[in-house]
């Protein structure tokens, strides 16, 4: 069983200036590239301020990152592609035969031998039937309808800056499900190497509300509270 690794591939050359130049395009009588030329990285961060202040967002859709992600489970690739402004390109089990199986524990499960060990033997279980299958001559496109959620998988994903601001406001909760938060937290790291601004953004939405919208808060912020009903002594 290996580790998340997450690595950011490629990105908008710029990433931050582009944003900024681009939204300075809708308001500017001077050409694009007069523009680009003459914003300074102190113009383009105080731009982006102001976009993000007044929710404009759509020029933070100019920039795009594509990550590398391997080890991460099925169970957590199958929320992940729900975030639907995005492009991916996943190993598939139907063309790659899994001779050797890698696959997620979850902590809970560790902390707990008498389960661990039970859930070790089912998912080996499946994967000695599903290697028994192939053996037989079966396709990997049907043998694989035995393999657990836990198998590890690996892919590509492109997101615009836009859309992984949207994606971290709901990852970074810490009521979301653990494998995805430490993913998305990889996921930033990696924005954060190359345009330290727009990483500074990304952030459970509790840090733009000021408040927790959940039910119960996870105590990072107070749950919000509800308006009070009007004085009919009044």
């Amino acid at each position: 069983m290996d580790l998340v690794h997450v690595a950011l591939i490629s990105y908008t050359p710029d990433p931050e200036r582009t944003i900024a130049a681009a939204a300075r395009v809708s308001v500017s009588p001077v050409t694009i590239t007069e523009l680009w030329e003459r914003l300074s990285p102190e113009r383009a961060d105080s731009l982006l301020s102001q976009l993000l202040a007044a929710g404009h967002l759509s020029p933070f859709e100019h920039a795009s990152f594509t990550f590398a992600i391997e080890g991460i489970s099925r169970v957590t690739s199958h929320q992940l592609v729900r975030h639907r402004l995005a492009s991916y390109t996943q190993q598939s089990q139907r063309y790659v035969s899994l001779k050797k199986l890698d696959y997620v524990t979850p902590a809970t499960i560790s902390a707990r031998p008498e389960l661990e060990n039970k859930y070790h033997r089912v998912v080996e279980a499946a994967h000695e039937l599903y290697s028994q299958m192939l053996e037989a001559g079966l396709p990997a496109e049907d043998a694989r309808y035995v393999l657990p959620g836990a198998v590890e998988t690996r892919l590509v994903m492109s997101m615009n800056a836009r859309e992984l601001m949207h994606a971290c406001s709901l990852r970074l909760c810490l009521k979301a499900q653990w494998e995805i938060v430490g993913l998305f937290e990889m996921l930033k790291a990696e924005v954060l190497k190359v345009a330290p601004r727009l990483g500074a953004e990304l952030n459970p939405k509790c840090y733009r509300l000021g408040y927790c919208d959940e039910s119960v808060s996870c105590g990072l912020f107070p749950t919000r509270e509800p308006p009070s009903a009007p004085d009919k002594a009044k």
